[in-house]
């Protein structure tokens, strides 16, 4: 089945190294049509330290640090019209090319609409693991999304996932969340929306140095889970979430920050 790939990157004060690295294993193994970095507030010589790089890579700057949610989505809204299936992988390169592509397949082939990575189903192979606070608070949080989400799965924030381009076009005005929280909210709102959601095990290569707040993100993302679930519910048109949902403000969408951010630097352009 010929379906063109394009796969987001997400990066913020990456490796060099390791990137380059990263993307030319992307490129041989996957073949994509095209590998998108999304750079936040990029370094200087970033990008003469990346080395030459496969002609399938096009990198994208941003001046500040948007988050990873955002980062994905402007990624993805970019790349949706040439492309058949929207992938992304994190920059540090945690999932490697050869089992971030076993996600990718489940799309590709047809056999999902959203299939997301997973470091902690039973079948995983997990090479090096997350500190001891990190990976408890993570197994922790796996285990409270999954009493409040309907989607049942063992890890909701591998960063490895891919989806249709169908698909990605009924969630997209429903994402909200710009940090680590976005992958949350993609999988509550995919299953409300009736998508086929495939977890797959992948190998697992914990990576020093993240620029993640243990703390702070912790925090983030149980709150996160309650507006995800919100946000499910309203599309499954749940009358109580309704009515909680008229007494709040109407937030922007991320698709639609993002449209306002370009009208925005189109003026200052003139």
């Amino acid at each position: 089945m010929n379906r063109p790939v394009g796969i987001v990157v997400p990066a913020y004060r990456p490796d060099p190294e390791r990137l380059g690295g990263y993307l030319h294993a992307l490129a041989e193994r996957l073949d994509p049509a095209v590998i998108r970095v999304e750079l936040d507030a990029p370094q200087s010589e970033l990008r003469e330290r990346l080395g030459e790089l496969p002609d399938c890579v096009e990198i994208a700057t941003a001046a500040a640090r948007r988050g990873k949610g955002t980062a994905i989505t402007a990624g993805f809204e970019a790349l949706a019209d040439d492309v058949a299936v929207l992938a992304f992988a994190d920059a540090d390169g945690s999932t490697p090319a050869a089992s971030f592509a076993s996600v990718v397949d489940a799309v590709v082939s047809g056999d999902a609409d959203l299939a997301t990575g997973s470091r902690r189903h039973p079948n995983a192979d997990v090479a090096s693991h997350q500190t001891f606070a990190r990976r408890r608070l993570g197994d922790g949080f796996a285990w409270l999304a999954r009493r409040f989400l309907d989607e049942q799965l063992y890890d909701y924030q591998c960063g490895a996932k891919a989806l249709t381009v169908e698909a990605w076009r009924g969630i997209r005005t429903h994402l909200y969340e710009p940090g680590f929280a976005w992958d949350i909210e993609l999988v509550a709102v995919a299953g409300a929306l009736d998508c086929r959601i495939a977890e797959i095990p992948v190998r697992w290569e914990d990576r020093p140095g993240s620029t993640v707040s243990t703390v702070g993100t912790t925090l983030r993302l149980a709150r996160a889970l309650l507006t995800s679930r919100h946000r499910a519910r309203l599309i499954r048109e749940d009358r109580v979430h309704e009515l909680l949902d008229a007494r709040s403000g109407n937030e922007p969408s991320l698709v639609d920050r993002l449209a306002a951010m370009e009208t925005s630097d189109a003026v200052e352009a003139d």
